[in-house]
């Protein structure tokens, strides 16, 4: 009686819930953006694109910090289409760059020029990569915007409009 927790079927119902809901904001989020499903698609969007920047975020559609980030990109696209394309790459199905660009964390977002990737200095002493969920749309598109005018101007790595090193303190 004193027991606060749910009965065991009210639990499994809840768990079955949670995941129809994560797994429909899964589909929403992820199909709303184009997938590449290889390493030949994913250097073919990188070689094609000569005046906008490309954005790939390479993850899981299944993780959660894919999903925040999947979330943002989906809304900024439309803003930026004029001047980036946003790409999305599963790790497992495409596992092609996982070494050479590093890709351990849940979900990274990297960003290419006229067949050169971009770094970004950030503040975190990783310039390769945005490893972390973004949740600001204003705030990735500030982003997005340094990067093309630094590549533009032939730059291979663009200081962040912010300095993200205290991103993890309270």
């Amino acid at each position: 009686m004193g027991n606060s927790w749910p009965n065991p079927v009210t639990r499994v119902l809840l768990y079955q819930i949670g995941s129809l809901f994560y797994e429909e904001r899964r589909k929403r989020m992820s199909y709303l953006l184009p997938h590449l499903h290889s390493g030949w698609a994913v250097d073919q969007a990188i070689l094609a694109e000569e005046e906008r920047l490309v954005i790939i975020r390479f993850g899981h559609d299944w993780d959660e910090t894919c999903m925040q980030m999947d979330e943002v990109l989906a809304s900024v696209a439309e803003t930026i289409k004029n001047f980036a394309v946003i790409y999305l790459v599963d790790i497992t199905e495409v596992p092609d760059f996982n070494t050479m660009y590093e890709l351990y964390d849940p979900s990274t977002v990297m960003f290419f020029f006229r067949n050169k990737h971009i770094m970004i200095d950030l503040g975190t002493g990783n310039n390769n990569k945005i490893n972390w969920a973004l949740k600001d749309k204003q705030e990735f598109i500030d982003i997005v915007e340094t990067v093309y005018r630094g590549a533009r101007k032939g730059r291979g790595l663009v200081i962040a409009p912010k300095d993200y090193s205290t991103k993890y303190r309270y």
